[in-house]
């Protein structure tokens, strides 16, 4: 009689990664961001404060025998200028050392929609960036003495759509360029909004073409609806203002998306 040899049995199959909901995935990702950034909170902190300081007190040092309009002007531009620089500087610098320490690609492989991903970094940056209005304010009301008049909707609406837009465009920039080129690009742009934007200066200063060109540029039509919502008795914005930031928002949102559902 032929041997009867027994056949090895089949190996059962992986079991798939286990998918968690929306929420669930979200509210992961969210604490796994902040675990991640939570060393740098103090040092984010820091840098808010030496900027207000740097902007309020150090460009009114530029300007002999300020008056009220002038540091009044000066000290409601300086938080646009702080949420622009925490968006377009420190944000795409965090997620470009992601990238390069390969924290960015291991998230990207995990089980859960990628727009998820976005939407926690957009969360964590933007909680970081709006602070900053209130450092600020502190900061010119401690070296101007000033009397503010806030619009409290207008105010908080324009914030948070400044630090958004400002984050969504860092975070473009950041997955679009190579790490070291988004790195020096956010350091070009950060200098940029400091010195040629007209947020801490009016704009008639400039030359027309470039006065022209902040019309459609984010920082400029920011800068007027903080400042509108921070002093409403001097200052006021259009209905432009929040088109053009509307639309760099969604280029900035539409791009990261872009970029983090694409394979490879």
């Amino acid at each position: 009689m032929p041997e009867l040899t027994a056949r090895p049995l089949p190996a059962p199959p992986a079991p798939a990664p286990a998918r968690l909901g929306p929420w669930a995935a979200y509210r992961t990702l969210l604490s796994w961001q902040l675990a991640q950034i939570g060393g740098l909170l103090p040092l984010i902190v820091v840098v808010q404060a030496l900027l207000a300081a740097g902007i309020v007190i150090g460009f009114g040092l530029l300007i002999p025998g300020i008056d009220a309009p002038t540091a009044t002007f000066l000290a409601t531009g300086a938080p646009t200028v702080l949420l622009l620089t925490i968006g377009l500087a420190i944000v795409p610098q965090g997620v470009a050392r992601a990238r390069l320490d390969g924290t960015f690609t291991y998230m990207r492989a995990l089980p859960v929609a990628r727009p998820l991903l976005f939407l926690a970094d957009l969360t964590v940056w933007v909680a970081l960036c709006v602070p900053s209005v209130g450092v600020a304010v502190l900061v010119g009301w401690l070296r101007f003495d000033l009397r503010l008049s806030f619009d409290w909707p207008l105010l908080v609406c324009a914030a948070l759509l400044v630090a958004v837009t400002a984050t969504a465009v860092g975070y473009a920039v950041a997955v679009l360029l190579k790490p070291m080129l988004a790195q020096l690009v956010s350091q070009v742009l950060v200098f940029f909004v400091l010195l040629f934007s007209p947020v801490t200066f009016p704009a008639a200063r400039l030359p027309d073409w470039f006065r022209a060109l902040h019309d459609f540029l984010p920082v400029r039509p920011g800068a007027d609806l903080l400042r509108a919502g921070l002093a409403s008795d001097l200052y006021g914005a259009g209905v432009r203002d929040l088109a053009v930031l509307l639309a760099w928002c969604a280029a900035g949102v539409a791009i990261s998306l872009r970029a983090l559902v694409r394979r490879g």
